[in-house]
């Protein structure tokens, strides 16, 4: 089992920055990629952005150019972080770790709201 814990979600006005953050525990050695998903009410749930163990970034259209995804493998620490923020950014972050075997785990999520 792995076991996720997101923190760093919260308010903030349109075009500021947050940094999420989520850290992995339990069988960490089983997992190859790391990411965050978001989904809004009565929507849903959109990937973001994933980074594989070799460093390899996946990232969404929508957020590409703004958001930024790294990772601290020695720590199993992954983090989103989100500049120029837009209204539409608005959502629940998960951040989710994939296996070797292909499962997925995922966090309780943390919210993310962008006010004008």
């Amino acid at each position: 089992q792995v076991q996720l814990a997101e923190s760093g979600g919260g308010s903030v006005q349109s075009g500021g920055s947050l940094r999420l953050s989520c850290a992995a525990s339990g069988l960490t050695f089983r997992i190859n990629a790391m990411g965050w998903y978001r989904q809004v009410p009565g929507q849903g749930r959109e990937f973001v952005a994933r980074m594989w163990n070799g460093g390899e970034v996946d990232i969404a259209d929508s957020v590409k150019g703004r958001f930024t995804i790294s990772r601290d493998n020695a720590k199993s620490m992954v983090y989103l972080q989100s500049d120029n923020l837009e209204l539409s950014d608005t959502a629940v972050y998960y951040c989710y770790a994939r296996t070797y075997r292909s499962l997925e785990y995922w966090g309780q999520g943390t919210q993310v709201t962008v006010s004008s």
